[in-house]
């Protein structure tokens, strides 16, 4: 009996935290679309402010993206003048990212953003609450990670 209550147990656990993500992700949109940068684009934007002139290869690592997915959304901003590109002069087919001040602008009204939803979300809590959920999931992301290892093999191709 203890095996059913603790399946039952651990599947509203996972819902919890599946319903949690979504309901963040939707908040933290409407927030940001203040921004006028869309979704994926501004996850982009963010990244190349914390690694100001990568190339489009590096983004694209470093997000565990295709370099063809980076290369459309950073067309978009910077046709929107939120980044530039500058070639490399030892290699002209390389381009590092810039950030420009308008996509700045961006940035620091996102951390503003995400500052004060965090405050939020957190509110109530004890640091000594907070500091157990991190150790809590942490153990569900290494859990996470060992299946994802178990798995990759065979995906490698995506």
């Amino acid at each position: 009996m203890d095996t059913v209550a603790n399946e039952i147990s651990n599947k509203e656990i996972i819902i919890q935290l599946i319903n949690f993500a979504i309901k963040y992700r939707k908040i933290m949109q409407n927030y940001l679309d203040e921004t006028g940068v869309y979704q994926a684009q501004h996850r982009l934007l963010m990244e190349i402010s914390k690694n100001p002139n990568a190339s489009q290869n590096d983004i694209a690592v470093s997000m565990d993206v295709s370099a063809a997915t980076v290369a459309v959304s950073l067309k978009k901003l910077e046709k929107r003048g939120y980044i530039k590109r500058v070639m490399v002069e030892e290699d002209n087919r390389i381009n590092n990212i810039t950030i420009t001040e308008k996509g700045n602008k961006v940035v620091k009204q996102s951390k503003q953003i995400f500052a004060s939803a965090d405050q939020k979300v957190f509110k109530g809590f004890t640091n000594e609450e907070k500091n157990t959920l991190s150790v809590l999931l942490h153990k569900l992301n290494m859990n996470l990670a060992g299946m994802e290892a178990e798995i990759k093999p065979e995906n490698d191709g995506k």
